[in-house]
């Protein structure tokens, strides 16, 4: 008979007991003057740190619930609250009321139940608390708390009702996300992106695509799912090596090829998603013809010529998008997906470049339909019921309201500024794995 094997059997003890009053008062003399803890200082069996988790993390008002605490918020991880499943494992929503707990405000939260069985484990749940319990941005989700109890682990997090970028992007049958709002998009997550690069002990993201990137109900961009997060390289390294992870088609070509991790490795995943954001397809489609199926190999080199560059933006966009603005977006786009990673641009300079262009104003007014009455043949001056409706197509630009006719009614095209208003789970996303490699027909993979 097979013997069950509980994650408590090989997880160093920090996370699930207490510590001993004079380790507690070590650690909490030490913690007085913060600075940012890293894997490093957790997996050290030497160092106190490793003993409590809670402890460790004092200070980063980072809560830990109990288990009873979590089957309160989601009513007992009803199925009412399922909201989706990734490679961690089922994502409920939760709501989290004033009497929970002392300080806590009422909100609604997401909840992320680690599945024992599924592709990501402890490592990475722990990963996630480390980072996202010490780092604070308006650009990175919120962290409310977590659970460890027994097996379980639980990451509890502020709730992003317009899901992620991948859903509001790629989902059929919805509005397309306008102009302005893909710009606005990709300065948040560049935001993101340039406060882990230039944090005190810098941080590599390493998993930045569009499943990760969050949104509120004001479409501003948060970068979650930090499991595959590194610290930067120490001192004079240059790189840090490790293990290949990510996503095939958001991966830099020189991290898969040598598993050296630098900051340009960032830099050129948001290339990729920057690329999605002009031309409305994903990394990669299978479904595609075999040149057109890795979307940064098809697309690159139209990127800085303005009269290719049309060909491969998002035809949903329907023309009304700022032709400057595309320009620039797609030059800085190119930059970031150079095979040399000295020349691409840091996350400061994309964040400077990408700062205006959400605001530029030379968007063309497309096509639109007024309605002429038709003159009476019987009687000079009178209308007929009938009338007839006549396509003015004025190339892209709208006079002033000066067209024959005595009534007319406009039709105006969908304002570029309409947005959906159901949005979708940040926690609907599709399962991946904890090794790079092609993404299945979903179009997605996990760490």
């Amino acid at each position: 008979m097979k013997k069950k094997v509980s994650w408590r059997s090989f997880l160093p003890p920090f996370c699930c007991g207490g510590l001993p009053a004079k380790a507690a008062k070590r650690v909490a003399a030490k913690q007085s003057s913060f600075t940012r803890l890293s894997m490093v200082d957790l997996s050290n069996p030497n160092s106190v740190l490793s003993e409590d988790l809670s402890v460790s993390l004092a200070g980063c008002n980072i809560h830990m619930f109990t288990l009873g605490e979590i089957k309160v918020m989601t009513q007992s991880f009803s199925t009412g609250n399922f909201l989706g499943e990734g490679g961690f494992g089922p994502v409920y929503k939760g709501f989290i009321d004033d009497k929970l707990r002392v300080g806590l405000k009422a909100q609604p939260v997401a909840v992320k139940l680690l599945d024992l069985d599924g592709s990501q484990g402890h490592r990475e749940w722990l990963t996630e608390v480390i980072f996202l319990g010490q780092l604070r941005d308006p650009h990175l989700v919120k962290l409310i708390g977590y659970c460890c109890e027994d097996e379980h682990r639980v990451l509890v997090y502020e709730y992003m009702p317009r899901g992620s970028l991948e859903n509001q992007l790629f989902r059929r049958f919805s509005v397309s996300l306008p102009w302005s709002t893909r710009m606005k998009i990709a300065l948040g997550a560049a935001k993101g992106l340039a406060f882990l690069h230039g944090a005190a002990k810098p941080v590599i993201y390493r998993d930045f695509k569009a499943s990760n990137i969050l949104l509120d109900s004001d479409y501003n961009a948060k970068l979650s799912d930090f499991g595959l997060a590194k610290d930067g390289p120490d001192g004079d390294d240059t790189h840090v090596s490790t293990r290949v992870m990510g996503t095939e088609g958001y991966a830099a070509p020189e991290y898969v090829m040598t598993g050296h991790l630098t900051a340009m490795s960032d830099v050129y995943s948001f290339g990729v998603v920057l690329l999605e954001l002009l031309t409305g397809r994903r990394s990669l489609e299978k479904n595609r013809p075999h040149r057109e199926q890795n979307l940064v190999e098809f697309a690159r080199s139209m990127l800085n010529d303005p009269r290719k560059l049309g060909r491969i933006m998002d035809s949903r966009l329907e023309g009304q998008y700022s032709e400057i603005g595309a320009r620039k977006a797609a030059a800085l786009a190119y930059q970031c997906l150079s095979q040399r990673p000295k020349q691409r641009p840091t996350m400061n300079e994309v964040v400077k470049i990408l700062e205006p262009l959400k605001d530029y104003q030379d968007m063309p007014i497309g096509t639109f339909v007024f309605e002429m009455p038709e003159s009476s043949p019987a009687s000079k001056g009178s209308e007929t019921p009938k009338e007839e409706r006549k396509k003015v197509n004025d190339g892209g630009h709208q006079e002033n309201g000066h067209h024959r006719g005595q009534n007319h009614h406009l039709r105006h095209p969908r304002s570029p500024n309409s947005l959906p208003e159901n949005g979708v789970r940040n926690a609907n996303r599709r399962p991946t794995s904890s090794v790079l490699h092609p993404r299945g027909g979903n179009g997605d993979r996990r760490p």
